[in-house]
């Protein structure tokens, strides 16, 4: 009866390949016989057909060839700078166009994108609004004016200011839970609400408040426009 072996290095495996092939065993008869002894620890049918073609090529050794790193010929100073080039002209291109242009491989134009000019691609952040320069001058203007009043007034500056601000929301008022609340027996059966859907439709509400309280709470009728005059008619309000 045969004795599974418990020790089997790959390097082990290997030797009892070649050993086998010398003989001119079929490598499918290999796997086989290997199968028997190392059990699960036994290398694949794929392996062992792959090992086979590589003795009878020639090579002699059971050990793992040495890994290399790529290597790209077509990285040079020139290349370098064209892809620079073909960058700074389209930041939306891609790898494989850069490759195109070049006329390069894509791991070429790869390394050098990402090691050689330290490029990533980022996608852009969303944000409310683009201000323009003349905008973006005219807020640095009136931040500086606060600050003055702020220096010459202190507290009492910022308790005379009040600042409004507007959204989207859905008009919509849950109840309390205590409303729906019952007593409840331990034999009285489990007792269901159905969920209430939120609408779908949303208003547009503009809220205003000061360094106390809030000061207006205010919800534009549906349909209704958002212009001046309707800013107007809030601040004589407030």
């Amino acid at each position: 009866m045969a004795v599974p072996l418990q020790h089997c290095t790959k390097q082990k495996q290997r030797s009892v390949v070649r050993c086998l092939f010398s003989e001119g065993v079929k490598p499918i008869e290999i796997h086989r016989r290997m199968r028997i002894q190392y059990n699960d620890r036994c290398m694949n049918r794929t392996q062992v057909y792959e090992w086979t073609e590589k003795f009878k090529n020639g090579v002699t050794s059971v050990e793992d060839s040495p890994r290399l790193g790529p290597t790209y010929t077509t990285v040079t100073e020139d290349n370098i700078a064209a892809v620079e080039n073909v960058i700074w002209e389209n930041r939306h291109v891609t790898v494989k166009e850069v490759a195109s242009l070049l006329d390069i491989s894509v791991g070429s134009a790869h390394h050098i994108i990402h090691d050689e000019l330290k490029f990533q691609k980022v996608c852009a952040r969303w944000v409310p609004k683009r201000l323009t320069p003349e905008m973006k001058e005219r807020r640095a203007d009136a931040c500086q004016e606060l600050l003055r009043q702020y220096e010459a007034d202190g507290k009492a500056f910022l308790q005379r200011i009040f600042t409004g601000d507007e959204s989207w929301v859905h008009f919509y008022v849950p109840g309390p839970n205590g409303q729906s609340m019952k007593w409840h027996h331990t034999s009285s059966p489990k007792l269901k609400k159905v969920q209430v859907q939120r609408s779908a439709g949303k208003v547009m509400l503009t809220y205003f408040w000061d360094y106390n309280r809030p000061i207006l709470e205010h919800y534009m009728p549906r349909g209704s426009t958002v212009t001046s005059a309707t800013y107007s008619n809030l601040l004589r309000e407030i």
